[in-house]
C-alpha cells in the first residue's frame, strides 16, 4: 500500500439476510447455531435429482414499504435488499443527505446477474405474450447494475456508479473497487457491497454443475450443507445484501464518524485456465497479493473467513491454498452452512459478520463440520465458538469463471476506535 495513498476505513455497515436484518441480529442467530437453510417445496425445477434447499429472506412488509413507492417500481428484490442494507449502513455512519449528493460520494454494488427473478419473468412474458406484455419498468429491474443504480437513486448519490458482475466474487470486488476509488482520490465516500437473489433458475445452474446439495434420506435441511466436512455434498442458494460505507480516513475523523475497520489490502485475479473449477494456485497468488498490499505477513492474521460453499472440489482447492499460505496457525471458518451461499452478496454479508465477531470478541465456527475431510485438513478449523481478540482478518471469495478476490482488514483496538 503506497504510503501517500489515503487510508480507507469502514464507518457503517448494513445487512439484509435470511437470519437477520442487522449484523447484530445476524451474529446472535449464527452464534446460537440457527440455520436459514430449509426445504423449498414451492420451487419447481424439472430434472433436479433430489429435494431442493435454499435460505430465502423473509422481508418484513414494513421494511419494504419504507422505500418510496415511486422508486419501488423499478426495484426487484435484489435492489430492495441492497437499498435497505444501504440505509442501515448510512444511518450507522451518520452521513447526511447533502454529503451523499455532493458528488464526492459514489456507489459500487455487485451481483451475479442483476435480478435473476426479473430476467426469468421478462423472458417468460416475452415468449408467451410478446413485447406488449412487458411492463415499462421491467428492463430496470433486470439489468446487471439494478442494485447499484437503484441505491444511488434512493439516496440521491451523484458520484461514481459501479456494478461489478463477477458471480460469487461480485460483492467483494465491489468493496475492492470502492477502496481503489477512494485511494485514488476520486471519491471521499463510497457505498459498497453486494446483493443477490435465490431463485429456482439459479439453483438449476448449480444443479447442472453438480454443485447443488440434496439431503440424504431422513437428513434435516439445516444439517445438509457441510463446508470442509468429509460428508459435504454441495451448496444451497441464499440471498440478501451486505453494504458498507467506505470513507477516506481523515474525512471520517473530521466528521466524527465511527471507525469499524480499516481496509489494509485488496487483490483480485483470474485463474486463466478454465470456467467451473476453483484453482489452488490462483487462489494462493491472490491471497499473497492481498497480504503484500496490506504489508502484513501470514502470521499477523488472526482469522480467515473462508468462501467454502460445501462443494467437493471448491472446498479442497481453497483449503490447499489456505494451508500453503497460512499453515495450521490461523483460525478458519465458513458461514454458508447456516446462511446458504448468497452468491454475489456473500463476501459482503460474511464480512459484516466478521466485524461483529471482532466487536463481540468471539469467532464463529463452521456449522455441521463433524469431521474435516483429508483434502481440507491441516487448517485450524473452528468447530465451536472461540473467544479471542480479533484485529487482522482475511475475507476471500472465489467465483465461476476463475475469478478470485481477497480483502485484508484491520479492526481498531478499543483504545483506537
Amino acid at each position: 500500500m503506497a504510503c501517500d495513498s489515503p487510508r480507507v476505513v469502514i464507518t457503517g455497515c448494513g445487512v439484509v439476510s435470511a437470519l437477520g436484518m442487522t449484523r447484530g441480529e445476524l451474529f446472535q442467530r449464527l452464534l446460537a447455531g440457527q440455520s436459514a437453510v430449509r426445504a423449498m417445496p414451492e420451487w419447481e425445477l424439472r430434472g433436479a435429482t433430489g429435494e431442493l434447499l435454499a435460505a430465502p429472506v423473509e422481508l418484513p412488509r414494513e421494511r419494504l414499504l419504507s422505500l418510496d413507492r415511486k422508486l419501488r417500481r423499478s426495484m426487484a428484490p435484489v435492489a430492495v435488499f441492497a437499498a435497505l442494507a444501504a440505509g442501515e449502513a448510512i444511518a450507522e455512519s451518520g452521513l447526511a443527505p447533502e454529503e451523499l449528493s455532493s458528488g464526492e460520494a459514489g456507489c459500487a454494488i455487485g451481483s451475479t446477474l442483476g435480478s435473476p427473478g426479473a430476467i426469468y419473468e421478462t423472458m417468460t412474458l416475452f415468449s408467451q405474450n410478446g413485447l406488449e406484455s412487458l411492463p415499462a419498468q421491467q428492463f430496470f429491474k433486470s439489468v446487471s447494475h439494478t442494485a447499484a443504480f437503484n441505491v444511488a437513486n434512493v439516496y440521491g448519490m451523484q458520484g461514481v456508479l459501479l456494478a461489478p458482475c463477477s458471480a460469487c466474487a461480485s460483492g467483494l470486488q465491489a468493496i475492492g473497487v470502492a477502496y481503489d476509488e477512494i485511494r485514488l482520490g476520486r471519491q471521499k465516500v463510497m457505498l459498497a457491497g453486494g446483493a443477490d437473489e435465490a431463485t429456482p433458475a439459479v439453483a438449476g445452474t448449480f444443479e447442472q454443475l453438480f454443485a447443488l446439495a440434496h439431503p440424504r434420506a431422513g437428513q434435516p435441511p439445516e444439517t445438509t450443507i457441510r463446508p470442509f466436512d468429509a460428508r459435504r455434498c454441495g451448496l444451497a442458494c441464499g440471498e440478501g445484501a451486505g453494504i458498507f460505507v467506505l470513507e477516506e480516513r481523515e474525512h471520517a475523523l473530521h466528521r466524527g464518524a465511527p471507525v469499524l475497520a480499516e481496509i489494509r489490502g485488496y487483490a483480485t485475479n483470474a485463474s486463466g485456465r478454465q470456467a467451473s473449477q476453483s484453482d489452488t494456485e490462483a487462489i494462493e497468488r491472490c491471497l499473497r497479493s492481498g497480504l503484500h498490499e496490506a504489508a502484513l505477513q501470514p502470521a499477523d492474521i488472526h482469522y480467515i473467513n473462508a468462501h467454502a460453499t460445501g462443494t467437493r472440489q471448491g472446498d479442497a482447492a481453497e483449503a490447499a491454498a489456505l494451508r500453503n499460505v497460512f499453515g495450521s496457525q490461523v483460525p478458519v471458518s465458513s458461514l454458508k452452512a447456516q446462511l446458504g451461499h448468497t452468491m454475489g452478496a456473500s463476501g459482503a454479508i460474511e464480512m459484516a459478520v466478521v466485524l461483529e465477531m471482532a466487536r463481540q470478541g468471539v469467532l464463529l465456527p463452521t456449522a455441521n463440520l463433524a469431521a474435516p475431510d483429508e483434502d481440507c485438513a491441516g487448517l485450524d478449523h473452528l468447530r465451536k465458538p472461540r473467544r479471542t481478540s480479533l484485529r487482522y482478518f482475511v475475507k476471500d471469495c472465489f467465483a465461476l469463471g476463475g475469478v478470485n478476490a481477497v480483502l485484508v482488514g484491520e479492526v481498531p483496538l478499543p483504545t483506537e476506535a
